[in-house]
């Protein structure tokens, strides 16, 4: 707005009064309120327009942008109803300005284009912040799952060897001693294992990074294979690994994820199994990474339902474009988890770099 207390204006034009430039400053103020009560701030500001016009009409320059502003706000906050009503009402306020203006079907089509462009910028908008949200939701639903399977693959099979091995602890006292100290350094290493790696996890979820606060350490990967099957044999359980193909380095995503498959498949083999022997067979393809883990135990019982930790896997091997199979092992003897993870070739990754 021109300031002609300022600027002296044209002597042919009426002198500038501080009532006219006032009152076109109410047009402007009610917009402080324009999230909060966007249909009353647009009838004050209609209102203020109005009265402008039928009193003083003088050489204030009421804004028209200040209507913009508020359709545009309306259009991407109000309810469809509040929408509604706001154009029913634009419908007779529009045509009524221009008739208090200039009369001409010039002004009247303009105002009808920049109000109704006012409007979808509005509802775009809108549309934009709802996808965002979406996206955010899914993102955080995304993370909740994973979290919890990362949980459950660490407690799980934390928890359960440490029950074979309390169960095995009072037997091998009366018959073997030296047997169950060795139980209770399991059970003592496997919790200690267990706090570690929730430490770890939990570390990654602080929004800061603290004095004293947990170390933000790499999830476990292949090269946390060995240790984790030297756990399990403290069961008791006899554990053949080996590999087969060109090995070869993976990601870090993959490599946790490889872990976590093997973790979760002998935690199941260790509760529910019953079995002896279990192998974990690696092979790595020209672009993909096959896992086999097959015990020798009493295989799928009817109406088990896989549990979560089956779910997990088949999920895990899902985030990376792969398919898990389960069911019963070869020879129609025990129960077998077979997993593919595409896993690009060297010469493949260097190329897509």
């Amino acid at each position: 707005m021109t300031m002609p207390f300022v600027v002296p204006r044209p002597p042919e034009l009426e002198p500038a009064t501080w009532p006219a430039y006032g009152l076109s400053a109410l047009t402007v103020v009610p917009l402080v309120w324009r999230r909060r009560a966007p249909v009353a701030v647009l009838l004050a500001i209609l209102a203020a327009n109005a009265l402008y016009r039928l009193t003083l009409d003088g050489p204030g320059q009421p804004l028209p942008y200040t209507g913009l502003v508020i359709v545009y706000t309306i259009a991407a906050l109000s309810s469809p109803r509040k929408r509604l009503a706001t154009g029913l009402l634009l419908l007779v306020a529009v045509p009524v300005g221009v008739w208090l203006n200039t009369r001409s079907a010039r002004e009247l089509t303009f105002s009808v284009f920049v109000f109704a462009a006012a409007y979808v910028f509005g509802r775009l908008t809108d549309a934009r912040q709802r996808a965002n949200r979406v996206e955010a939701e899914q993102a955080a639903a995304r993370e909740r799952a994973r979290i919890a399977r990362e949980m459950h693959d660490i407690l799980s099979h934390a928890v359960s060897l440490m029950i074979v091995q309390a169960e095995a602890g009072p037997v091998a006292v009366r018959t073997a001693p030296e047997r169950a100290e060795a139980a209770f350094d399991a059970i003592s290493e496997t919790g200690r294992d267990a706090m570690t790696q929730l430490r770890r996890m939990l570390g990654v979820l602080r929004e800061d990074d603290a004095p004293g606060g947990a170390p933000r350490e790499p999830q476990p990967g292949l090269a946390d294979l060995p240790d984790l099957l030297d756990r399990v044999r403290a069961s008791g359980l006899e554990v053949v690994y080996g590999t087969a193909g060109r090995t070869r380095p993976l990601p870090d995503a993959t490599g946790a994820t490889v872990f976590r498959i093997v973790q979760e498949a002998l935690t199941n083999t260790v509760r529910h199994a019953a079995a002896r022997t279990v192998s974990i067979q690696l092979t790595y393809g020209e672009s993909d990474l096959c896992i086999e883990v097959a015990d020798d135990g009493r295989g799928p019982q009817p109406g088990s339902g896989g549990g979560h930790g089956l779910v997990g896997i088949r999920e895990r091997a899902a985030a990376h474009g792969g398919t898990a199979v389960t069911g019963q092992g070869p020879d129609g003897r025990g129960f077998q988890v077979q997993v593919r993870i595409p896993v690009p070739s060297p010469s493949v990754a260097e190329v897509a770099r």
